[in-house]
């Protein structure tokens, strides 16, 4: 098992699945800290990195397209403090943060996982119900239904109509967009035979987002629909979408052992090798260094 603890939150690995608690420190987003934490299964990775910096660096897991409903609902348009796939390490535990991307690397190639896009959800999305108010409205669901409800500060015409229920059956599509400078933000449904040209400020089935500090949790609701929505890359009657072919036999196609068996176990033999100078240079404690061992054995 590999592990990395941050003020920023703690990331674990199993080999199997990571596990990614947000931590408590004043600069965590809201959004991390109500979505809370989350079990990434390893068929969802495509990919992870460790970027450096003077002061601190960042893990990134970079996830399979069509694997997440919260990245597919926001389009990757998450802020740092918010996105749940970015870890904050201080320089002093980069050796820590470069076993823990060699052993998920190590997993993602033992285990052969493509890096190509996946035709249904492998994460579940925000539970529900949940309720979130922010910008001109309060949008609610309940797993069958949103409820868009309106306050003081929306436009006239919009709140005359009252608060609107719509049926999950009846939403084609779900969109959040962030304020970004003097353009407003939005969740915004679509309605099956119900389209609409109409800006968010209008729009009955939009909520106007104008960049305070609860915008961000909107993209829960987006996400938690988006998860009961079908797949977009599934659609009845189509074959689902072709993966990039890499050189040589494809991994899913590839039978039997791994043809690169041998290199595999010269590769975790290096790692051994590697592991312990970490742990006598003192980049890794005594307990990390036994986890880190054990696992290693475990794949050998």
């Amino acid at each position: 098992m590999a592990e990395i603890i941050q003020k920023d939150g703690t990331w674990t690995f199993d080999g199997d699945a990571l596990r990614l608690t947000p931590g408590r420190d004043k600069n965590v987003g809201l959004l991390r800290r109500t979505l809370g934490e989350l079990l990434v299964p390893l068929r969802a990775l495509a990919g992870v990195s460790l970027e450096q910096g003077k002061k601190a660096g960042r893990l990134r897991l970079r996830l399979r397209d069509g694997a997440d409903p919260l990245l597919h609902a926001t389009g990757g348009r998450l802020t740092e403090p918010n996105d749940p796939y970015q870890l904050l390490v201080e320089s002093d535990r980069y050796g820590v943060a470069e076993y823990f991307v060699d052993e998920v690397r190590s997993a993602l190639l033992l285990e052969r996982v493509p890096a190509g896009p996946v035709t249904e959800y492998l994460l579940p999305g925000p539970s529900v119900p949940l309720s979130v108010a922010a910008g001109d409205g309060t949008a609610s669901f309940d797993g069958e239904c949103v409820r868009l409800e309106w306050n003081w500060k929306t436009e006239d015409a919009k709140a005359a109509a009252g608060a609107r229920t719509l049926a999950l059956r009846d939403i084609t599509a779900v969109e959040w967009l962030p304020a970004v400078g003097l353009e407003n933000g939005h969740l915004r449904l679509t309605v099956r035979d119900a389209p609409t040209q109409a800006p968010p400020k209008y729009d009955p089935n939009a909520v106007e987002l104008w960049g305070f500090k609860k915008d961000p949790l909107m993209a829960l609701v987006a996400a938690a629909v988006q998860a009961r929505l079908p797949h977009p890359s599934a659609p009845a009657g189509l074959p689902a979408p072709s993966r990039p072919v890499p050189d040589g036999p494809q991994p899913e196609d590839a039978p039997g052992p791994a043809p690169a068996a041998e290199h595999d176990h010269d590769a975790l033999l290096r790692r051994l090798r590697e592991l312990g100078e970490l742990h006598r240079s003192g980049v890794l404690t005594e307990e990390e260094f036994s986890m880190a061992k054990q696992a290693v054995l475990k794949r050998m």
